[in-house]
């Protein structure tokens, strides 16, 4: 006799991952009969027009922008004005901002009319929740407090009353609840690292480029915003962010220049100063019995190249297609074949990529001479290196 469920997918975490997946299943052509909770205790929502910009920012690759274009939330994101951008410029410390050591990635060299676009987390988790409620996708505001994982049915705990599913999904975030309610651990550390992160108001024109600059206690990048100014991400050691933090606007303008080496003129603070500590982590496993892990409950990255959400979308998209094959199939959500499957190949492809960012901050922080002579005549010889830069250009597309 088979258990009676409320919901077949339960999505735990309304971010920009979670609303992704509900708004995707809930418009699939394969999956749309599913029955799908979204458990967000706080969604967001669209900002008012007179509203700054937010401080936390993505780079949404060409492909997380097909994944919003396809639930129909992307029209909902322009309203904001995201702002494209179309090259990267990425040059390490010793090196002149415009040199020939300089790596440039331009959209034109992959027939693209843009490599991404900056847009405010808010702006894209309220639209794509928009999109998901507008679809028939179940919004439940309190937390999930316990979790019982059964061969035939999931129980969740949700504000004070027993949820059933085919399928739990912990889309709950780096300290996922449910990960731990589960048992799944996997490996990782923290950094010696923080990250600042604030908007500033450049002199000259950001020309649409996004830029890093590798300096010795780690990476700066500086995205372009569609009112002019740009948003920085600074690693350093956590008693330098610390310094930089408690500076006044002048002193901390001065001090992002000059790390910057004033490849936008001086720049001006526009906005607060935040900071925060960096780690890795990648679950053993994303899978277990009726529970499946998404976006950062599965795996955290160095932010350098601004993959982490991009990683997210694409276990998204994963995860819709193994269980829109299983039903195909006739299985149900929490099919464990389809789950297995999924689960493999996104563990082996994020794996990958929190291999190759950690390889690079550790390149690139080591201030060995030869090092340091290495990485500039590498950075030199993919610039001039074709094949390797289209592949690294498809990457920052999106391309698994």
């Amino acid at each position: 006799m088979s258990v009676r469920r409320e919901f077949d997918v339960l999505i735990a975490g309304g971010g920009m991952v979670g609303a992704a997946l509900a708004a995707l299943l809930a418009g699939g052509e394969r999956t749309r009969p599913l029955r799908v909770g979204l458990v967000e205790p706080q969604p967001a929502l669209p900002p008012l027009p007179a509203d700054p910009l937010e401080l936390r920012v993505s780079a949404l690759s060409r492909a997380a922008e097909r994944l919003l274009v396809s639930v129909g939330a992307w029209s909902l994101v322009e309203r904001r004005r995201p702002c494209a951008y179309e090259r990267m410029l990425v040059w390490d410390g010793a090196s002149a901002p415009a040199g020939a050591e300089t790596l440039s990635f331009d959209a034109a060299e992959a027939g693209e009319p843009n490599l991404g676009h900056i847009v405010e987390n808010r702006v894209v988790a309220a639209a794509l929740i928009e999109r998901a409620l507008a679809l028939g996708v179940t919004l439940l505001r309190s937390p999930v407090t316990a979790l019982e994982l059964a061969p035939d049915v999931a129980r969740a705990s949700v504000g004070g009353r027993t949820v059933t599913a085919g399928l739990v999904v912990a889309a709950d975030g780096a300290d996922s609840p449910l990960r731990q309610l589960a048992g799944l651990g996997g490996d990782g550390e923290v950094y010696p690292a923080e990250a600042i992160v604030t908007h500033l108001r450049p002199e000259l024109p950001h020309g649409g480029a996004a830029r890093q600059r590798f300096l010795a206690t780690g990476p700066l990048g500086i995205l372009p915003l569609a009112d002019g100014r740009v948003s920085i991400v600074w690693s350093t050691t956590p008693a330098e962010a610390a310094r930089l933090v408690a500076l006044d606007d002048a002193g901390f303008a001065a001090a992002v220049t000059a790390a910057s080496d004033g490849a936008l003129g001086a720049l001006a603070v526009s906005a607060p100063r935040v900071r925060f500590p960096l780690r890795r982590f990648n679950a053993a496993s994303y899978a277990a019995t009726r529970l499946v892990l998404v976006g950062d409950a599965a795996h955290t990255v160095h932010p350098l190249a601004g993959q982490g959400v991009n990683q997210g979308f694409l276990d998204v998209l994963a995860l819709a297609e193994e269980l829109g094959r299983a039903l195909a199939e006739g299985g149900d959500p929490g099919d464990p074949r389809a789950l297995g499957r999924y689960a493999r190949a996104r563990r082996a492809d994020n794996a990958l990529m929190g291999a190759a960012l950690d390889a690079l901050f550790r390149l690139f922080t080591d201030q060995r001479a030869a090092v340091r002579r290495g990485r500039r005549l590498g950075l030199a010889l993919v610039n001039r290196a074709a094949p390797l830069k289209r592949l690294l250009i498809d990457r920052a597309l999106g391309a698994p």
